[in-house]
């Protein structure tokens, strides 16, 4: 994979800095020096250097993010706004906890154990019209992450797929994954039923890619990452991010969602939140924080060790995405799932009132 970022990436993330996503207060967030580091988090040291944790009256917000790439970008942020590595003027302390269940975000939402979480984009829609709108999208926080990677030389496009087996995660069927395949297949004159998917966990999919002369999948980041580092007889076969930007243009994955009442009972906290956030991603995504970076994610299981996730960060596409632009960008998403698998977003298309920020 292209260790630098996509332009798809430089375009997303240069259009959010000059978006509502951005910091309203600089003081009012973590900075954007090494977690851990005196600037990052001015705390009381004493001259003999020891570090002390200052009593800091500060709310607290619960976060929930799911592991995989949507949860990359908060990783500087749930590092920096623990209480753990409290800082004075600290203006929240971040709860957070990392899960593997999608119904485990959906019922902490809903019962209201979680503030503020990172999901996949269908999901949220989908929860938004079975909640009767009790959350809202604040970000879009993950661009195209999945990857075809061969043992061979046959696929160089989606329409190489039509008569050949097909390795797909089995906790991706019904959801982003199998719906995007499903669309870009039949963009290129694929129909699904002419590939053989085979549905099996990420570790089996490892183990026949790596004990076989040849074999195609389907990966999303860090797993891919993961993937191409172990065996080198694994190539990118086709980026999906790029084969959807071809046909429908930018191609939303993961999203941060907050409880409605939280929003209107709490808007400073998700103000402040968003102004750390961004941050965060500014952070994640720089190269030159790449070590330190890659550090967290393997702290916060994201990735299995640092030299995948120094590759697996720039594939990432992580993004700070608000406003306007985001309802935009989603809605567009939207329409193409709302054709192909209704059911996939609830039912219908969101109301203006799912879009944080939009009037």
């Amino acid at each position: 994979m292209k260790r630098t970022l996509s332009l798809l990436l430089t375009a997303a993330l240069a259009l959010s800095l000059l978006s509502g996503c951005g910091p309203k207060n600089p003081s009012a967030g973590g900075s954007s020096s090494a977690p851990g580091s005196s600037s990052s988090q001015p705390d009381g040291s004493g001259q003999d250097g020891s570090q002390s944790t200052p009593e800091v009256d500060a709310p607290v917000i619960k976060f929930m993010a799911l592991s995989g790439p949507t949860g990359v970008g908060a990783s500087w942020l749930m590092d920096n706004y623990s209480a753990e590595n409290a800082f004075e003027g600290m203006p929240f302390i971040l709860d957070s906890a990392i899960v593997t269940d999608n119904e485990e975000v959906k019922n902490a939402l809903i019962n209201g154990d979680v503030d503020i979480a990172a999901i996949a984009t269908n999901l949220a829609a989908n929860l938004y019209a079975k909640s009767d709108g009790a959350i809202q999208v604040l970000v879009i926080n993950t661009m195209g992450v999945l990857y075809i990677l061969e043992k061979g030389d046959t696929v160089h496009s989606m329409a190489d797929l039509k008569g050949k087996t097909l390795y797909c995660p089995s906790n991706t069927k019904g959801a982003n994954p199998e719906h995007i395949l499903n669309h870009l297949l039949k963009g290129n004159g694929v129909a699904p039923s002419d590939v053989n998917i085979e549905w099996l966990t990420p570790q089996e999919i490892t183990a026949k890619m790596s004990s076989s002369d040849s074999g195609i999948c389907m990966l999303p980041v860090p797993a891919a990452t993961a993937l191409l580092v172990k065996d080198s007889g694994v190539r990118e076969a086709v980026n999906i991010g790029e084969a959807w930007q071809d046909l429908e243009g930018m191609l939303p994955m993961g999203c941060l969602v907050a409880r409605t009442n939280y929003i209107q009972e709490n808007p400073q906290a998700v103000e402040q939140f968003l102004s750390a956030y961004h941050e965060s991603i500014a952070y994640m995504a720089d190269p030159d924080n790449r070590a330190d970076a890659a550090a967290l994610v393997v702290e916060y299981g994201f990735a299995p060790n640092a030299k995948v996730a120094e590759k697996a960060i720039p594939q990432c596409s992580l993004a700070c995405m608000p406003g306007v632009q985001m309802k935009d960008v989603l809605e567009n998403y939207y329409e193409v799932l709302f054709q192909t698998a209704p059911e996939s977003i609830g039912g219908g298309l969101p109301y203006d009132s799912f879009y944080y920020g939009v009037s």
